[in-house]
């Protein structure tokens, strides 16, 4: 839950870099939230005609928009590739599967034009 809220901390900051672990565990309790927000839409009522969101979920969407975007150009820098690659899910169907490998592979090792290793950092502080 801690890796959830220190990205939710950082929801304006588009420098630096953001583990592997980190990132899946945020999409993680990212995807339970959201979830438990199409839940609530369908226990309360307030879907939108046959979809199955709605209010609840629209409101969870908005708010987790911006930093959502900002641990994805962290990670995408940890693997060491710029913001702008996130323009490859424009490409249908391949461009997912791809961006998806992408921000499944480890991190640079070491430090990159990016920032120190993440990783190496939070040894470093314990």
């Amino acid at each position: 839950m801690n890796y959830y809220f220190n990205v939710l901390r950082k929801y304006s900051d588009f420098s630096g870099r953001l583990s592997r672990k980190e990132y899946w565990m945020y999409a993680l309790f990212t995807s339970i939230f959201a979830l438990t927000a199409i839940i609530i839409d369908n226990l309360a009522g307030t879907t939108a005609g046959n979809y199955h969101v709605g209010l609840f979920f629209f409101i969870y969407f908005i708010a987790i928009a911006l930093p959502d975007f900002a641990a994805d150009v962290r990670r995408l820098h940890d693997v060491g590739k710029r913001g702008s690659f996130m323009l490859v899910l424009l490409i249908p169907f391949i461009g997912i599967i791809w961006y998806f490998i992408v921000l499944s592979k480890e991190g640079v090792t070491g430090e990159n034009e990016y920032g120190a290793n993440p990783i190496e950092t939070l040894i470093e502080e314990c």
